[in-house]
């Protein structure tokens, strides 16, 4: 069973407002990347300001709310890193490792906590016990809603290149644990690659994600069609950039999101490259194949980042984006259609940042190795604060929306002659995200029959002729290109009497 619950530090930032008018981009010349239009996504010109240390120019968002999973004390393991969530019947899981003091030590461990509302964590629990032939990291989670699966990073201290395998431990109640077992291929064998902490399902539901593959850490996007996610895997077809044969390729740590039109877009930290930018590759069938990655105007910082789509379809992407290896403030980069990225908040900014209280290899300053998952209306991003607090901060999906569709149009007015149908009515105040595309004008009579019209998006009039006499009410509807909004309140009724005059 797991420990009593403890209350953590919480804090709200300060309010600003959504960008969407322009900041200077600065920082961004250098190397050249791939043209802006044929690149997998995109930066639009003025949204991110390097030379802001504090904020890259972007406000902060005033509904985000930071919390503190795990802080430790004197007593506690010094070292916590790779903070993932996931949630599982109805309640929240955080996973991460831990050890004393430094990085990739050898008695790092797994741990997790758990919430019944994101704000309020259980004592930490150990997930695995030290090993004497290397040490195990975490992998991250992945459900198929009945069972919890927690994937655990081996890595053999007699491996060499630097690598190692991937193994998983199932739960149906989040408390007990199965032995662990290897991850495998869609041949049965076990996959020899370190897991990506960044398991999602793509709309088909196939479950997408990337290992770093033996000789060394060499990315490749892996995809399954078992829900469970530990069987099955395939590797995709892609070609690496070359960068240290036999150990590393460039792209490493990938995160993903669906496009509007329908393909997937992985992005990469760049480890090899002259710039710093990050890379992005696209899959056009469900994972199986990838582009080359090619550099984008995406400003890195040698660190993880985290991609995703929210519900209305709307692109992320977050990550410290400072062009350096600083890993603050922390932000997030917004897109309608997966590919332009043009509005952004910040999420944590330099000023938020609490001192690092211990000191430890590579336990460098700012928010590192961030994470995401949507659960009960938010958007949950978790992160390794100094490599030190186990932290996550949340916003509303509400307030990230790019895909808004429009409001509702106000009452229509219907007026009914012999056997036409006249229906009037005005635009929406609030066209959403698009602009409106056209109008859905459905009218039901009191005997159930239903007359219905589209309109192009300039009218606020629509005739029905020929229609069946009886009494009808009439409501409208407006669409943009994310879709149709709110029907409209229904008219009065009105008579359609047949008449012929």
């Amino acid at each position: 069973m797991l420990p009593s619950h403890v209350t953590p530090r919480r804090r709200t930032l300060a309010a600003g407002a959504l960008l969407t008018a322009a900041m200077l981009v600065a920082g961004l010349a250098g190397p050249a990347h791939a043209d802006e239009e044929s690149a997998p996504i995109r930066v639009v010109d003025g949204l991110i300001d390097t030379t802001d240390l504090i904020s890259l120019g972007l406000p902060q968002a005033d509904t985000a709310e930071t919390v503190t999973i795990f802080e430790p004390g004197d007593e506690d393991d010094k070292f916590n890193h790779g903070t993932v969530l996931l949630p599982f019947r109805g309640r929240l899981y955080a996973q991460w490792q831990s050890s004393a003091l430094d990085e990739d030590a050898p008695e790092t461990v797994v741990k997790y906590s758990v919430s019944d509302d994101g704000e309020t964590w259980s004592e930490p629990a150990a997930l695995t016990a030290p090993r004497t032939d290397g040490y195990t990291s975490n992998g991250g989670w992945w459900t198929d809603g009945e069972t919890l699966v927690a994937y655990l990073n081996v890595w053999p201290a007699a491996l060499q290149p630097r690598g190692g395998y991937t193994e998983y431990i199932t739960s149906t109640d989040g408390e007990n644990w199965s032995a662990p077992q290897r991850v495998t291929d869609e041949n049965g064998e076990p996959v020899d690659g370190i897991i990506e902490q960044d398991v999602k399902a793509l709309p088909s539901g196939r479950v997408l994600t990337a290992f770093h593959v033996q000789p060394g850490l060499q990315v490749k996007p892996y995809y399954t069609d078992d829900p469970l996610g530990v069987s099955g895997w395939t590797q995709g077809e892609f070609d690496n950039q070359p960068y240290l044969a036999d150990e590393m390729s460039r792209e490493l740590e990938p995160s993903w999101h669906v496009r509007q039109d329908g393909s997937i877009v992985m992005t990469f930290r760049d480890q090899g490259g002259s710039s710093m930018f990050k890379l992005a590759s696209v899959s056009e069938d469900d994972g199986a194949t990838w582009s080359d990655s090619v550099v984008t105007n995406v400003p890195d910082s040698r660190t993880k980042q985290s991609a995703g789509n929210l519900p209305d379809g709307t692109a992320y992407l977050v990550g410290s984006l400072t062009g350096t290896k600083t890993r603050y403030p922390l932000v997030i980069v917004l897109s309608a259609d997966g590919e332009t990225f043009d509005d952004g908040y910040v999420l944590r900014d330099a000023d938020d940042l609490q001192p690092r209280r211990y000191e430890g290899k590579s336990k460098n300053l700012g928010y590192s190795y961030q994470k995401s998952v949507l659960w009960d209306g938010y958007l949950y991003v978790s992160y390794g604060t100094n490599k030190e607090d186990v932290e996550l901060t949340r916003v509303p999906v509400q307030d990230l929306a790019q895909r808004d569709v429009p409001g509702a149009v106000a009452q229509p007015t219907a007026s009914g002659a012999g056997r036409t149908l006249q229906v009037t009515w005005s635009a929406p105040a609030d066209a959403g995200d698009a602009a409106v595309t056209g109008y859905v004008v459905e009218g039901v009579a009191k005997s159930g029959r239903t007359i219905r019209v589209e309109v192009a998006a300039g009218a606020t009039s629509a005739t029905f002729t020929d229609v069946h006499p009886g009494r009808y009410r009439v409501t409208v509807t407006a669409v943009n290109g994310f879709g149709a909004g709110e029907r409209s309140a229904p008219s009065e009724w009105t008579n359609v009497d047949g008449s012929r005059g």
